[in-house]
């Protein structure tokens, strides 16, 4: 049997089952067996792979932190979250478009998703700004690379699915990783909405006054506190992640349904189903993923590629270069998860020949995926922004150049400075 056809079996099938729109889940596994099968490899194989991939206790935290952020979704948080940021920026040239930038950093330490983030915050935010005079396609194009961020500041399930893919990495180090380059982000879409609201002289918020400030900044620490449990008890040791997660669903019950008294308890079953509903795609995607990452570690394709690039170049800026150029074109196309957990055994064995850390490379890969939730034509992040802001992916792709240029230099210093994601976890 020819290995070479094999990979290409491989390779191609899986391309020809996304072109023919067949999901994510079903095309790997479907790409995996026919591979297999042309290898004379059992079939139970395939079977023993996919159950071998989602047989981990890490996993147990992703359902309780996409239902904390369900919980916290419907609790009335993004209103409180909202104010707290205007309290800071919102006086500010384009205050409203910093408040946005900063509304997402709060909220996408809660709910962890890009997703969410757009289309909870997104509802108030784009048309708050278009209301105020700033232009539909910026509100839009704001709300989107700014909900960007919800991937990296913890706690982001994403972070959990690399450290599975990546063989056990520290979720806790994952998780200290992404909070400078995550607030890194932040800052460098906040300069790119100062100069364009300073241009088109986009109007200031309103002071607002000492004591109502204080009052909107109580609030807002009661949903923050979410962050605190999950970061902090990671990070001491006394949780796992999956028991910080499972905290941090109770938590955010408390606070909605006692303190905010935004979500009733009826609602409950309602947010259960949607928790289900998002698990059952995340599962199903590593299942597979595990057992198509696996036949590619058996046809020796990590190996293939690192020697592929050392053929090309052996000079390190060029080849970290050439990855991350790989995988923004790759995010154009495929979603987060599934890409994470195809790449990861391909490229990690790679960047840590030429010394990058396990966790520099994390972060550096969930960054360029999180770009790739904003772009076309698989974006699911702008799909989100522009059916709520109801204009075309067209007209909002193009004012998001300036902030696609903001994200490209976050991305350019967290690859080629340590520190940045490696600073916080060293320290702890």
């Amino acid at each position: 049997m020819n290995l070479n056809f094999a990979i290409a079996l491989l390779l191609i099938s899986f391309v020809i089952f996304i072109i023919c729109k067949m999901p994510v889940a079903i095309a790997l596994a479907s790409s995996t067996a026919i591979t297999m099968l042309y290898l004379q490899i059992p079939v139970m194989t395939l079977v023993q792979q996919m159950s071998k991939s989602i047989d981990s206790f890490s996993l147990m935290a992703i359902p309780f932190f996409i239902f904390a952020g369900e919980l916290m979704g419907a609790g009335g948080i993004s209103d409180r979250l909202l104010k707290f940021a205007n309290v800071i920026v919102g006086r500010l040239r384009g205050g409203l478009a910093h408040v946005n930038v900063l509304a997402s950093m709060f909220f996408g330490g809660i709910s962890g998703s890009a997703v969410a983030d757009v289309s909870s915050l997104g509802c108030i935010e784009i048309p708050m700004m278009t209301d105020a005079g700033y232009d539909e396609d910026f509100s839009v194009a704001v709300t989107v690379t700014s909900a960007c961020q919800g991937v990296l500041i913890p706690p982001s399930h994403n972070m959990i699915i690399y450290s599975l893919a990546a063989g056990g990495v520290s979720i806790g180090a994952l998780f200290m990783g992404g909070v400078i380059p995550g607030i890194l982000l932040g800052v460098c879409l906040m300069i790119v909405c100062g100069i364009i609201s300073v241009k088109r002289q986009y109007p200031k918020g309103e002071r607002v006054k000492l004591r109502d400030a204080l009052k909107i900044t109580r609030d807002a620490i009661l949903a923050l506190g979410t962050i605190i449990i999950i970061m902090g008890g990671v990070v001491s040791g006394i949780f796992t992640a999956t028991e910080s997660a499972a905290f941090a669903c109770i938590y955010a019950f408390i606070i909605s349904v006692f303190f905010y008294r935004e979500l009733k308890v009826r609602e409950i079953p309602r947010l259960l189903m949607n928790t289900i509903r998002t698990l059952a795609v995340v599962f199903s995607l590593i299942a597979s993923a595990g057992a198509f990452g696996w036949l590619l570690a058996y046809l020796q394709v990590p190996m293939l590629i690192s020697n592929f690039l050392l053929s090309v170049t052996t000079n390190r800026v060029i080849v970290f270069l050439l990855i991350n150029l790989m995988l923004l074109v790759l995010g154009c196309f495929m979603d987060m998860a599934p890409l994470i957990l195809i790449v990861t055994p391909i490229l990690l064995p790679v960047v840590e020949q030429y010394g990058m850390n396990p966790v520099q490379f994390g972060v550096m890969l969930i960054l360029n995926l999180a770009i790739g939730l904003c772009t076309p034509p698989v974006g699911g992040a702008l799909f989100v922004g522009c059916s709520i802001g109801k204009i075309s992916v067209e007209k909002v792709t193009v004012a998001m150049l300036p902030m696609y240029a903001a994200m490209l230099i976050a991305l350019m210093l967290v690859t080629f400075i340590p520190a940045i994601s490696l600073w916080i976890p060293g320290l702890l």
